[in-house]
């Protein structure tokens, strides 16, 4: 395993143990670090086109959800759509752990993934159409990881939260929902990153203004994950993804 994704394992460990046994961050946090591993397995397996780039944007990635726990944790100010995760797990710790979960990935998926994409996607390697394409893949393949998880994290969750005989019921159309939800955000995140490159170009104020777009638009999308009712046939049909808008 890299050092440095080995490092950042370490830190969700160590974050992991830092959250009380009732802590409702733990059903996210917990799931993100199993799919940290996931991913690494992955990257040693040579799944990827591009295992050093993979374990470049990994560590980007996972740092940008720890930097924001921490500064929670710390009594800090946070993005919306985290204030609006933490917010919830610490106000309605009773909510189902997919309820939980779904906000983080939410979260990390529409507002942080973009962002450690630019990271490590130059504008040069944006203007090379192979390499832009090579990297488009292997963020692709991420969601081959994601989805062999769903199945995993299902038992896992039954096993924390007893779910309902409607949970049961609905069980094979929420995987069916997550599969189809996450393939519908990597696309929208892909065309987010593109936004942010031409962004960036323009200079700072330019890139500052995109990034305040996406966080109202995942702000938005995360509000509508605390209403009652079953969050995954809704986001079937509403959508899983944000796109900053005007671009």
């Amino acid at each position: 395993m890299d050092d440095a994704v080995a490092g950042v394992i370490r830190r969700m460990e160590d974050g992991l143990a830092r959250l009380a046994p009732t802590d409702a961050r733990r059903h996210f946090h917990g799931t993100y670090l199993r799919t940290t591993h996931a991913v690494a397995a992955e990257i040693e397996r040579g799944g990827f086109l591009d295992a050093a780039w993979l374990n470049r944007w990994d560590v980007a990635f996972a740092e940008l959800y720890l930097d924001a726990l921490d500064a929670d944790l710390a009594g800090e100010e946070v993005s919306r759509p985290w204030r609006i995760a933490f917010d919830t797990a610490r106000e309605r710790p009773g909510l189902p752990a997919l309820r939980h979960v779904l906000l983080g990935m939410n979260a990390h998926i529409n507002y942080d993934l973009p962002q450690s994409l630019i990271a490590v996607i130059g504008p040069a390697e944006f203007d090379d159409g192979e390499l832009r394409a090579a990297r488009e893949r292997d963020h692709t393949h991420v969601d081959t990881v994601l989805l062999a998880r769903v199945g995993a994290e299902e038992v896992e969750g039954r096993a924390a939260a007893r779910p309902s005989l409607l949970d049961r019921v609905l069980a094979p159309a929420n995987r069916a929902a997550t599969r189809r939800l996450l393939t519908e955000a990597r696309a929208k995140v892909w065309r987010n990153t593109a936004v942010l490159d031409a962004a960036r170009r323009q200079g700072r104020e330019s890139y500052d203004t995109r990034i305040r777009q996406l966080e109202d638009a995942s702000a938005a999308k995360l509000a509508t994950l605390t209403a009652p009712g079953q969050v995954l046939l809704r986001l079937a049909r509403t959508g899983f993804g944000v796109v900053i808008p005007g671009a």
